[in-house]
């Protein structure tokens, strides 16, 4: 009696060859021109909103106004001059700005621009005492006189509060923005939508914060024959924009999630490959792993010859 032993190929049906799995990958895996372009809105807008918060917070742009005037150039002299006065408001403090017309006049230069800040843990009115000190022509003294804690108009408490209250906010959707970006890059849309609704929120808080200041009565700036009349810069408007874009843009990722959360993926690149989905269709899992080939049990085949 001889037994023979005949191996058969150990290798399952259902395994691919490698190079072959590899190959399909790569197709599936090439990245498509409309994947390209969602990225690079995404990219653009992520950034449009992360540098617009950082901006404004330094921007002097949120209260603005200037006017051509023939006003006087020193305190206690009859000189007058014709010079391009403008006021800049922003968080932090306020900036003042006179530009003759022409530059030479007087035998002087007369080119200003000058900064005047309210931080809380700092006090105006020594910068305002040092202005003075300084013999800074009169529109410039005139302005920032307007700003002083003593002054009736009571332009200093009120900015100086809107102004610290706005840029808290700001930092607090600066933060949420930086937490948007890490949900929407990993399989969170959801929550990153929710932390874009609360950056568009604070946002819109810091506009409603700073825009608490029309409540007070504006001092009427009479600056020679003409009144300077300050209105919402650019910075303002475009906090507000920016506000109401990050709303609309969470809202859309929210809805997308609930409504079309194939097509969310397709937005944010999360096309995974569904294996639940592929197992419920019938057709069997690829493995292309060749570490199964080792360990699949052998199939043996005995014969017996009398």
């Amino acid at each position: 009696m001889r037994l023979g032993r005949s191996k058969r190929s150990a290798r399952p049906e259902n395994v691919r060859d490698a190079s072959g799995s590899g190959d399909l990958q790569g197709k599936h895996t090439r990245p498509r021109p409309p994947k390209r372009w969602f990225w690079l809105v995404r990219v653009l807008l992520s950034l449009f909103i992360g540098g617009e918060i950082v901006a404004v917070h330094f921007s002097g742009e949120w209260f603005v106004g200037s006017v051509w005037t023939n006003t006087s150039y020193k305190a206690f002299s009859t000189e007058r001059v014709q010079a391009r006065v403008g006021l800049n408001v922003g968080l932090v403090g306020f900036n003042v700005t006179l530009r003759g017309t022409p530059v030479k006049q007087l035998n002087e230069t007369i080119d200003y621009n000058e900064q005047f800040t309210w931080r809380l843990d700092e006090d105006y009115h020594l910068e305002y005492v040092r202005a003075l000190e300084r013999g800074l022509p009169d529109p410039v003294l005139y302005l920032a006189e307007k700003f002083t804690p003593r002054s009736p108009c009571g332009l200093y408490r009120q900015y100086q509060l809107a102004g610290h209250y706005a840029a808290a906010t700001l930092w607090v959707a600066f933060c949420f923005w930086v937490l948007s970006n890490a949900l929407l890059s990993m399989p969170a849309p959801l929550y990153g939508g929710l932390a874009l609704l609360v950056t568009g929120a604070f946002a819109l808080f810091s506009v409603f914060s700073f825009a608490s200041i029309s409540s007070v009565p504006l001092c009427q700036f009479r600056l020679g024959s003409a009144a300077l009349t300050p209105g919402y810069g650019v910075s303002f408007w475009l906090t507000l924009a920016t506000g109401i874009l990050c709303l609309l843009l969470g809202g859309a990722v929210v809805l997308l999630h609930y409504a079309w959360p194939r097509a969310l993926r397709v937005v944010l690149d999360q096309n995974a490959p569904d294996c639940g989905s592929q197992a419920r269709a019938g057709s069997p899992l690829l493995l292309s792993n060749p570490l199964h080939q080792q360990f699949a049990p052998p199939d043996f085949k005995t014969t017996t010859k009398l």
